[in-house]
């Protein structure tokens, strides 16, 4: 849910980040590694995980920006670059023995006899958060007019851009946050992690009525999307579907999400 954040912020300048999960997964790599083999502390070693995640999407919008390449062929070169970087990271090993520091998101405090953890707090504060800065502060407004029509958005002297660059990077620290939260709720490192995520998210945000072509959707509708995404896979996890069957169906709900609002803009 917390990588859907960053996705719709991408996907409403009418980019996108096929890299996203993969990203998050050397993130909480680097973070799992540093704490636990190389000696740093573990708020030093997440602050590298954050820059870790932050450098990637920043070298995304590079490309993006300074090479003029296509955001889903960039990032799906990325996607590759990272899944090798992972591997060689981490010598193909899960990293396990963390230190508290890393795993206190994934502790629980219960509310009326129910047990929430503390990542829940967080993801719904970040939720919050990326809500506010969209739809009340100039920068988000510029979010939504660079991806309804970027050429008007450049003439009334918004910085497109400076403004994919900043877009992209703040995604990145959101991944960031994503890897804490997941190596929190796992207790490992793992360089396998984030494999279906770039296609969750996107389903997420695409259920949630943000349009792939950009400019119009917001973060709340994405929080519901994640939500159903959620208990999807998990309704089809407890009635013993197998996985790949439940990758056939999500990727069945994003073409049908995907061509419902193709509908809609052209009735529009």
């Amino acid at each position: 849910a917390v990588l859907a954040i960053g996705q719709t912020l991408i996907i409403l300048i009418a980019g996108i980040d096929l890299s996203i999960g993969i990203v998050m997964a050397l993130g909480g790599l680097v973070m799992a590694k540093l704490a636990t083999q190389s000696g740093v502390s573990p708020v030093l070693a997440i602050l590298a995980g954050f820059a870790t995640t932050m450098f990637f999407g920043f070298l995304n919008s590079q490309i993006i920006t300074r090479l003029r390449v296509p955001p889903f062929i960039a990032t799906l070169g990325m996607l590759g670059i990272v899944t090798a970087l992972n591997q060689t990271y981490s010598s193909s090993q899960t990293i396990s023995n963390l230190p508290p520091a890393l795993t206190a998101l994934g502790n629980t405090f219960k509310v009326g006899g129910t047990a929430i953890t503390y990542g829940t707090v967080l993801m719904l504060l970040l939720y919050l958060i990326a809500w506010f800065v969209l739809s009340e502060t100039a920068p988000g407004r510029h979010v939504y007019a660079v991806g309804n029509n970027p050429e008007a958005a450049r003439l009334s002297g918004i910085p497109i851009d400076r403004l994919t660059v900043i877009v992209y990077t703040v995604a990145g620290l959101i991944y960031g946050i994503a890897a804490l939260m997941l190596v929190a709720r796992t207790g490992v490192g793992d360089p396998n992690a984030g494999q279906t995520d770039n296609l969750d998210s996107i389903t997420a945000v695409v259920l949630g009525g943000t349009s792939l072509f950009g400019g119009r959707g917001n973060v709340l509708g994405t929080l519901l999307g994640a939500i159903i995404v959620g208990v999807f896979r998990n309704g089809l996890q407890l009635i013993g579907i197998a996985s790949v069957y439940q990758s056939l169906i999500t990727g069945i709900l994003i073409i049908a999400a995907v061509a419902l609002d193709q509908v809609s803009r052209r009735k529009g």
